[in-house]
Order: C-alpha cells, then sequence, then structure tokens
C-alpha cells in the first residue's frame, strides 16, 4: 500500500494518490492532472478510480479531465447530482483497489452530498480515512456554503449528526486525512498540520468535544466570515462541468505583440499583472491589477475579478503558464493571451506606465502630524483591523474593494496611505484604486507589521468586534 498527499500551499488543498498492488485511486484532484498521471506511470500502476468528497467551492476539481485520459469512472456519495456521467455511491458501498478497499461513508453537513472514504488495510482494519471538508485538523467544514435551500443552523445539525453516528466511532489510530490545511476558508479554525489521527481529533478538535446539539451549532456557526465571492462559482463548475484545461492553455499561452496586446485592451478586459509586488509598484501598464503568484495568488483572483470577462496577461517571462493554470484552479476560462517579452517590451516600445510610490512606515509616522488630508486605509480583514490599526484609519477590506460605492466615497483631495499584514494586498488595493482614477496614493512596505515594530503611531482595539 502507498499514501502519497499531494498538497498545493497557495490555496492550502490535498489531493490524494493511493496504490495497492498495481492499482491506484486518485481523491479530490486538482484542475492540472498531470502529476498524477505521471505518478502512477512512474510506478507502473492504473488509476482505477477518482474520488471526489463533494462539489468543491474554492477550486475546479480536474475530475472530468482526469477522467477523460484515464478511463476512470468518478465516484461521488449519496445525492450527489451532476450534468455528466458519474457513479454515485451508496452510503457503505465498498471499492476495491489491488489488495486494499474503500468504504463510502456519507457525512454531510458541509454540503449535502459530502463523503468520507475510509481506507481498510490488507487485512480488513481501518487505516485512514480521506475526510474532504467534513473533517479537517482542528476544525470541521463550514455549514454555510451551498446545499439548497437549508441554512446554515439546519446544516451544522446535520454535521453534528455525522460527526456522532460516522466519526467519533472510528478507532483513535486512524488517520485523518483531510482536503484543506491552515489558511483555507472552507473552515474557519483549521490547525497547521495537513494530516492527524481520530484520537488527537477528539482530544484537540473543538467540534469533537462532548457537547450539546445545539452547542455544536452555536460553536461551528459562530464567528464565521463571509465565503469567497467565488466559491458559489466553482461549485456550480463542478457540478455542471468545463472546458478542458488544454483548451484553456493554448488560447491563454498565445504570445502578443505589444500592439495586438493594445489592441485587445480596447475591448472589455482586465490586464492582470502577476509580477512580484516590489517589481511591479516600479512600473506597470496603467490600469491593470496586480495580483502576485508570491501570494495566495488564485484565491485573490477568484475574490476580485470579473468571471464574464476575458483576462490579458502580464507575468515575469518564464511563469506564463503557471499563471494560467494558477486561475483555471478557481474557474478562470476566458484567459486571451500574455505580453511577449512581459512589461520590458511594453516599456521599449515607449508605451505610457504608472507605478505606486512606496514608503516605510517611518515616514507614515512623519506625514500623519503634518498632512491634514492624510487617511490611513487599512484593507486586512475586519478581525485583523479590530484587534489593532493605527488610530482614526478606515477599514476597506481587499475582498470588499470591488464595490465602487466603497471607493467613491474618497475624496480627490485626500493622500492615501494604504497597508495590510505584510505588504502585498495593499499592493493589490493600490492596483485597484488606481484603475477607478484614484491616484494620491501611498503604500506602506511591510504593512501592519512594520508599523508595529518601528513606529509609535497611535493604534487602537475595537473590543466590540473581538468579543
Amino acid at each position: 500500500m502507498y499514501i502519497k498527499q499531494l498538497y498545493t500551499g497557495c490555496i492550502s488543498e490535498a489531493a490524494y494518490y493511493i496504490e495497492s498492488n498495481g492499482e491506484a485511486v486518485v481523491i479530490d484532484p486538482l484542475r492540472d492532472i498531470e502529476e498524477y498521471i505521471e505518478l502512477a506511470a512512474s510506478r507502473d500502476a492504473v488509476i482505477k478510480y477518482i474520488f471526489e468528497t463533494h462539489f468543491h467551492a474554492d477550486f475546479v476539481s480536474g475530475h472530468l479531465d482526469l477522467s477523460k485520459k484515464t478511463g476512470a469512472p468518478i465516484v461521488y456519495g449519496p445525492e450527489t447530482k451532476t450534468s455528466f456521467p458519474v457513479h454515485i455511491a451508496k452510503d457503505g458501498e465498498i471499492f476495491s483497489l489491488g489488495n486494499i478497499s474503500f468504504k463510502v461513508m456519507h457525512t454531510p453537513g458541509h454540503t449535502i452530498e459530502s463523503s468520507c472514504y475510509l481506507l481498510k488495510d490488507e487485512n480488513g482494519k481501518d487505516h485512514a480515512i480521506f475526510t474532504g471538508d467534513t473533517l479537517f485538523v482542528g476544525d470541521v467544514g463550514r455549514p454555510d456554503l451551498s446545499s439548497g435551500n437549508m441554512s446554515k443552523e439546519e446544516l451544522a445539525g446535520i454535521m453534528y449528526d455525522t460527526i456522532q453516528q460516522k466519526i467519533l466511532p472510528l478507532a483513535d489510530d486512524v488517520l485523518v486525512y483531510p482536503a484543506h490545511g491552515a489558511g483555507s476558508s472552507c473552515g474557519k479554525n483549521l490547525g497547521p498540520d495537513t494530516f492527524s489521527t481520530i484520537g488527537e481529533e477528539k482530544q484537540n478538535n473543538y467540534a469533537l468535544q462532548p457537547q450539546s446539539k445545539d452547542e455544536f451549532i452555536a460553536a461551528i456557526t459562530d464567528g464565521l466570515e463571509d465565503a469567497p465571492k467565488y466559491f458559489s462559482i466553482n461549485a456550480q463548475i463542478n457540478k455542471e462541468g468545463y472546458d478542458s484545461l488544454d483548451k484553456i492553455k493554448t488560447k491563454g499561452l498565445t504570445p502578443l505583440t505589444v500592439e495586438a496586446f493594445k489592441n485587445k485592451m480596447k475591448e472589455d478586459v482586465i490586464v492582470v499583472d502577476t509580477r512580484h509586488a516590489d517589481i511591479f509598484t516600479e512600473g506597470f501598464i496603467p490600469g491593470s491589477i496586480f495580483i502576485g503568484l508570491e501570494g495566495r495568488f488564485a484565491e485573490w483572483a477568484g475574490s476580485i475579478l470579473s468571471f464574464d470577462k476575458s483576462i490579458l496577461l502580464v507575468t515575469e517571462k518564464g511563469k506564463e503558464e503557471e499563471t494560467v493554470i494558477r486561475l483555471a484552479r478557481v474557474g478562470f476560462s476566458t484567459i486571451e493571451g500574455f505580453l511577449k517579452g512581459s512589461f520590458d517590451a511594453w516599456q521599449k516600445a515607449g508605451e505610457k506606465v504608472d507605478m505606486i510610490i512606496t514608503i516605510e512606515a517611518d515616514e507614515l509616522a512623519m506625514d500623519i502630524p503634518h498632512d491634514p488630508n492624510l487617511q490611513v486605509v487599512d484593507v486586512r480583514k475586519e478581525i485583523e483591523y479590530a484587534d489593532g490599526h493605527v488610530k482614526a484609519a478606515i477599514n476597506m477590506p481587499l475582498a470588499d474593494m470591488t464595490d465602487m460605492a466603497m471607493i467613491a466615497g474618497f475624496e480627490e483631495t485626500q493622500n492615501l496611505y494604504l497597508h495590510c499584514g505584510g505588504g502585498y494586498r495593499s499592493v493589490i488595493a493600490c492596483s485597484l484604486l488606481k484603475k477607478q482614477g484614484l491616484h494620491n496614493i501611498k503604500n506602506i512596505a511591510g504593512g501592519w507589521a512594520k508599523i508595529k515594530e518601528e513606529t509609535r503611531i497611535k493604534t487602537e482595539k475595537d473590543a466590540s468586534v473581538l468579543n
């Protein structure tokens, strides 16, 4: 028996490859499937099944492309309804794989169709459970994403029954392999590890402690932040199907000359620049939106960009394919090509450029007492802002900055000083404001971390949010 976790840090996602006696199964594959095919080939194995734990909301699965290329059937649990052929397993159904087997466990709560796959070893002993978004390390899946007309409280009640009837009876030594780790928005309190055991979760996971159903419902629904805006779109794509990644890459990897790029910019398109933040701020195509590959790129792309507009790319040379793949992972399919020669070609052609002024935290400290038009804009999440912020700073979470009504509230006379936690999100925010015609902007290098460490700027907390 061979188990390999394939973890993708930028979206905190874990896919799994399990093999026995030349037969393999892939669980919750990403859209870029070559790694699974190459892994099976390198081990002289055949992919026999593709198991899906539920309709993922935070990424587009590779189930369709992987099935087409391998012939392996796609397996979902009970209550699944799709627009393409799948095997809908019964609760308790057994799938053999070489000398081992998997038992399907219908575990609704995160979504109605959510299911886990219990791996039994060569001796028939429970060895590991692949929990999808039902059970995480330190948490359970949020109950407010996608299951018809049911409320989050109703789904949380169903999750309680799932935990009591399906998860807690498992032996303490059963390994737990979830679909996500820390940083995922599919839960609210995910731990730093990417696997665990049932015993460790019984001891440490707040959702698995002895409690009434009402207490459980309150615990897992309290403090839930709004789900990223693209989650419902991705869940729908996973349910209804999509264009192949090969087709998206063929179009998205079209090199465009400066002139061709300019002509396409006359259409209703979005220019996305994925170079490093430090490089982007020094010069970029006016009107382009920064989302650097060095951060949680796919998550912010899904949260900020429109899915009904075409995309043009400016990337670091050699990063074009990576960019297209990472956009496709969260459902973007209308990528029209990239700027050949990157931003250097644009500059050499003598085209107009824009830039973002970046200053150190101590310069902000010097400017605050002397500029009556200075306004600090904190683009961190509300909970981050509440835990400590510059006095009189406006909180405008980055995820909300596509709301033009919010941006319209700024005055042309204001000098806006933007910061986030460490400097990545604030550059995205600056590019969004620049695109809307606001140019009295400065970006604070190092963000809140540097403001706290290196200045004596007055700060405050918002106890009403923290309590």
